[in-house]
């Protein structure tokens, strides 16, 4: 579903790459977590991801499109096939939780028939039915990020990114989100969450991939655990790669 190949982003004025030579491949129904402390390079490996930013070298392909090749008129078109949560919620706030959903639909295209059906549905999934004529002033923290999830996945993108979803939330609501997020990739969607909360990354046991310096130092597939500190060998487990991408030798440490 995601495959990045040896890309590189340096900013302009920048002496050191935010990205430094990273590949990584996403594969269908995967749940990862991307994490590192900031500056590591998280928030511009999701933007070359969703086309904010472009690559200074290397390839990326999602779900099967090439974004060298993409004109930027289609940029908006490819982003709609996304789905994209973010962690300050973006939620208009003249208009009530069911209008925040329908509205992303509307911009998708979709018909005002279709709408009427997806939208109480997409509620229904997040747990917020009952809450569709409020506005999100009238809402708490987590209920202001499940309708962001909503509106995400109302248009049942196959790829889901969640950018600090659990941000600013307590421990219980974060729980909740992610329980979320799961329920979500149950489905089908493809997730990756950055994230910095250790303890939602260490109870779940999902892929793990650990930035620093720009550079990938831990693509742990199974049972990843949250692990930033010291300057430890690259880590990598025996889990095969996608074509064409380089396999490192296999360096542990605990």
């Amino acid at each position: 579903m995601i495959l990045l190949d040896s890309v590189t982003k340096i900013y302009p004025g920048d002496k050191k790459p935010a990205l430094d030579n990273v590949s990584l491949h996403i594969g269908p129904n995967d749940f990862v977590f991307l994490v590192g402390k900031s500056g590591a390079g998280k928030s511009t490996l999701i933007k070359m991801i969703t086309k904010e930013e472009n690559p200074s070298s290397g390839k990326i392909v999602v779900g099967g499109i090439d974004l060298d090749y993409i004109k930027r008129r289609h940029i908006p078109h490819y982003r709609r096939r996304l789905g994209v949560v973010f962690q300050d919620f973006k939620l208009l706030p003249r208009r009530t939780v069911y209008e925040n959903v329908a509205f992303a639909l509307e911009i998708a295209g979709m018909s005002g028939r279709d709408i009427k059906h997806t939208v109480p549905k997409v509620l229904e999934l997040v747990g917020l039915l009952d809450q569709a004529n409020k506005f999100p002033a009238q809402l708490a923290g987590g209920q202001q990020q499940r309708v962001s999830i909503a509106r995400s996945v109302a248009r049942q993108p196959k790829i889901l990114i969640a950018d600090e979803p659990t941000a600013n939330l307590d421990k219980a609501t974060s729980a909740e989100i992610i329980s979320l997020l799961q329920k979500i990739n149950d489905f089908g969607t493809t997730v990756l969450v950055t994230t910095h909360n250790e303890n939602i990354v260490n109870n779940l046991g999902k892929r793990v991939v650990t930035l620093k310096g720009g550079k990938i130092v831990s693509d742990q597939k199974q049972n990843g655990v949250y692990k930033l500190d010291g300057d430890a060998e690259t880590i990598y487990d025996s889990a095969p790669k996608a074509p064409g991408f380089k396999t490192k030798s296999k360096k542990k440490v605990l």
